[in-house]
């Protein structure tokens, strides 16, 4: 298998990402804003439009600067999210500028087309609000004016409150070839990896990355930190501080965070093992604390024995060990992951030479159109033998992109799910491959719930997010 360099296609967006929302405690339930109800500069009450909650709507002026002015009471001061129903009976996106209190919260939330007027969808963000009276002021800033504004519900907290996957599951650890929770008992976690940071941070962000905790409701987050093509070797310290940073929002949000090592090309790790080594000494002793954070030391080792892979780990793992004693360590394995099948070897070189360390866990890669009987036959083999977590697959193609072979990939899923292997699918991203789940130019704003704005393996992944495993605790 070969695969080819991840490029964006016109823009390389360099810029890490800044998420600035804190953690926050247990949320209550919501309380609804009917739009009727409140202040409107430049907009009219309507109800011409069925499907409405409440007495009406407001519908904006066709202008900028036409506004919905809410007061809403908080009782106590943090992080709010922020639901908007809504309709856009056109196809362009009718974004909005959130204020505060007079203050810029959200710029340009997108309100994508929902079809018709009288469909109606929703678009959540959070904020923080001050304990007591809050102004929540949304402005439209095109000439087209809003979208139809129904209603607005605010719900206290937006981060790691009660039933998130890290509060029921807490620190994971290796039992047998599970990976297991605080009670010993076996879990699969699902969840979505970013594109490469040093050309897509611009999809991890606040918006999107509540979307995938909150709408997806995804157990993790896996950090694609490429080492070559712009990545962490141009710039060690922008990258391992984006990192520290995408670490942290995950753990806002209740979500396990994988740090992964993006090696690929070249293929043999040893080439980073010093780069290795500093990277994630830094990482492990600034979050050993956390019970949330698994490492990842090697994408895709390709071109290269096991022998090689298994001491480049033996060299790397004994580095967080440092640092971090008991956390979770995945290693890919030789042939881009595929426990050697597609250098024309097999399992057999790993299990009859395993990595001298504890609580790791193997990890195996597939696109389900190229990918099919020798490559799931040799997954479904290995994994009553060796810990495996899939952290990363497509619907298509090995490069991300043609047509997507749902049938075969379901059929991937269902073996994952009956031996409770966890996965992260490739990739939470808007490039133009079929592989990204977001459609082009999604990530230039912040719309990010719901499907309109997926392309049809965001839409099937999202579906398969979000029916979780069910977490056993007793």
């Amino acid at each position: 298998m070969v695969r080819p360099r991840w490029r964006a296609a016109l823009v390389t967006v360099l810029a890490a990402a800044s998420v600035p929302i804190s953690a926050q405690a247990a949320s209550a339930a919501p309380v609804r804003y009917e739009s009727e109800n409140a202040t409107i500069s430049r907009g009219v009450v309507e109800a011409n439009h069925t499907g409405f909650t409440g007495s009406g709507f407001v519908n904006y002026d066709n202008v900028t600067g036409s506004y919905v002015e809410y007061t809403v009471n908080a009782a106590q001061a943090g992080p709010h999210t922020l639901t908007f129903r809504y309709a856009n009976g056109t196809t362009a996106n009718r974004p909005l500028d959130i204020t505060v209190n007079g203050s810029i919260a959200v710029d340009d939330l997108g309100f994508a087309g929902t079809g018709a007027w009288t469909s109606w969808s929703t678009v959540t963000t959070t904020v923080n609000l001050a304990a007591g009276s809050n102004k929540i002021r949304t402005t439209a800033v095109t000439s087209n004016g809003g979208p139809n504004a129904d209603s607005l519900s605010v719900e206290s907290g937006g981060g790691p409150g009660a039933g998130t996957p890290v509060s029921i599951n807490g620190k994971l650890h290796v039992c047998g070839v599970k990976l297991c929770n605080q009670y010993g008992k076996p879990i699969q976690l699902r969840g979505m990896s970013t594109h490469g940071i040093q050309w897509y941070s611009q999809c991890v962000k606040t918006a999107s990355l509540d979307a995938l905790a909150n709408d997806w409701k995804a157990d993790i987050l896996r950090v694609a930190m490429y080492i070559q093509d712009d990545g962490y070797e141009s710039n060690p310290r922008k990258f391992t501080d984006m990192m520290h940073n995408y670490i942290e929002e995950a753990t806002k949000r209740g979500m396990y965070v994988l740090v992964d090592w993006h090696q690929l090309d070249p293929g043999d790790p040893n080439v980073n093992t010093d780069l290795a080594k500093t990277f994630f000494t830094e990482i492990a002793q600034r979050h050993k604390d956390k019970v949330n954070i698994i490492y990842d030391v090697a994408n895709e080792p390709n071109g290269v024995s096991w022998a090689d892979v298994k001491r480049y780990a033996e060299e790397v793992i004994p580095v967080i060990r440092a640092q971090d004693p008991d956390s979770v360590v995945f290693l890919g394995t030789h042939g881009w992951s595929t426990f050697g099948v597609s250098d024309q070897r097999d399992e057999t070189d790993i299990l009859n030479n395993p990595v001298n360390a504890t609580n790791i866990m193997y990890t195996f890669h597939f696109y389900a159109a190229s990918h099919q009987d020798e490559h799931y036959d040799a997954l479904a083999r290995t994994a009553d033998k060796l810990p495996v977590f899939v952290t990363e697959f497509g619907t298509q193609t090995y490069t991300g992109d043609g047509g997507n072979d749902f049938t075969y990939s379901q059929k991937y899923l269902d073996l994952l799910a009956a031996k409770k292997i966890g996965w992260t699918n490739w990739n939470f991203s808007d490039d133009f491959r079929s592989g990204a789940v977001f459609k082009t130019g999604t990530c230039a704003g912040n719309s990010f719930t719901g499907t309109s704005m997926l392309k049809p393996a965001g839409v099937w992944v999202r579906d398969r997010i979000r029916t979780p495993d069910d977490f056993p605790t007793g």
